[in-house]
């Protein structure tokens, strides 16, 4: 998994922050191989430092418990959907621009590795058996839902400078990021592998279509 771009393009992050992200993102590597391999409640703050190479005090410094630890995967992968609606062919209307993306980013090996989905489910079902976790998750999913709607904002008007998104618009995030976070932990939640009829795209596809005669372009336009 890669750590999330940036929302606006021009605010380009410092060499400093760019340190910090990647050093998240490897504590959040090796706290999710963990978590994989031996379970949540057996892995300890300092069993992630240790595997991070890093100091615990330098875990804290970044996380307040191991559960947090896994945030940046939870929000590269829900980032990653997001910015594949942002850069999906600008001449496709919202509901085509939402299916693109979602094929393309669910797809095993097109968005993500297929051996990396394995890793998705059981980060996925940890959230749903672990309060803790599963605030981590929520908060993850939360974030990327508003970016998603500043995405849409920013297609309907072609400019990167735009306000903050109308209450429309954070409607339609909702309900397009809900039809791919239901369909992930709907597959999450069996045995199924990510490739194939019940894979987590085709779920997510399902999800969209029953949502066709949703009124995407008129909830999305800007008001007159």
């Amino acid at each position: 998994m890669s750590s999330p771009t940036p929302a606006h393009p021009s605010a380009t992050p410092s060499l400093t922050e760019r340190r910090k992200a990647a050093t998240r993102m490897e504590i959040a590597r090796a706290a999710a191989a963990l978590f994989v391999k031996q379970g949540l409640r057996a892995t300890r703050a300092e069993d992630i430092a240790q595997a991070a190479g890093i100091a615990p005090r330098t875990f804290y410094r970044y996380f307040a418990t191991k559960e947090e630890a896994v945030a940046p995967l939870y929000a590269a992968g829900a980032d990653r959907w997001a910015e594949a609606v942002r850069t999906a062919p600008p001449e496709l209307p919202v509901s085509q621009a939402l299916e693109h993306a979602t094929r393309h980013i669910l797809t095993p090996d097109a968005g993500v590795s297929a051996r990396s989905w394995e890793w998705v489910r059981t980060l996925v079902r940890l959230a749903d058996s672990s309060p803790a976790l599963r605030k981590v998750w929520a908060e993850a999913c939360h974030e990327a839902e508003a970016r998603l709607a500043e995405i849409l904002a920013r297609r309907n008007e072609g400019d990167d400078n735009v306000a903050a998104p109308a209450p429309g618009l954070r409607f339609a995030a909702a309900v397009a990021a809900a039809s791919v976070r239901v369909a992930v932990e709907n597959w999450a939640a069996g045995d199924a592998p990510a490739q194939g009829a019940e894979g987590p795209a085709p779920l997510a596809m399902r999800n969209l279509a029953a949502l066709r005669d949703f009124p995407w372009e008129d909830i999305t336009a800007r008001p007159a």
